[in-house]
């Protein structure tokens, strides 16, 4: 018995310390005020960072519990979509953060059509997580 209320409590401080960090990560990247600045709706930012806090604890719960969630496939394709734009939001802003685009267009002496390339990047992502969920590469 306290071996399982000592690796409950390991569990519990180790998960609230990998929350921690995704939220200081989320926070150091601006993703959520950035969105809210893009699309001009910074009233609601805390409406923002509860959707996204409610959204992580329902999917930590969803996981670890495995609760099906039969709600078919118009569901799956939504969640899909809306996971995208979030993933791709962060790997966006992660790569902004690093500087990522201005270096490697600096140093190619690219100047015309970035828009173009960034558009090309996204679009291979997509087809690529396509075609890794529909073949199922695992």
């Amino acid at each position: 018995m306290w071996q399982q209320i000592f690796l409950g409590f390991i569990g519990l401080c180790s998960g609230i310390i990998i929350a921690g960090g995704i939220a200081g990560l989320m926070i150091g990247l601006s993703i959520v005020p950035r969105y809210a600045g893009i699309t001009r709706t910074a009233d609601y930012i805390l409406l923002y960072e509860d959707a996204t806090l409610l959204g992580a604890v329902f999917g930590v719960v969803t996981f670890l519990f495995k609760l099906p969630l039969p709600l078919g496939p118009a569901f799956l394709a939504a969640y899909g979509f809306f996971s995208g734009i979030f993933l791709g939001g962060w790997i966006l802003a992660l790569a902004e953060m690093a500087d990522v685009f201005p270096i490697f267009c600096r140093r190619i002496r690219f100047s015309q059509g970035l828009s173009i390339v960034i558009l090309c990047v996204a679009l291979g992502k997509s087809v690529g997580s396509l075609l890794f969920y529909y073949l199922g590469w695992q």
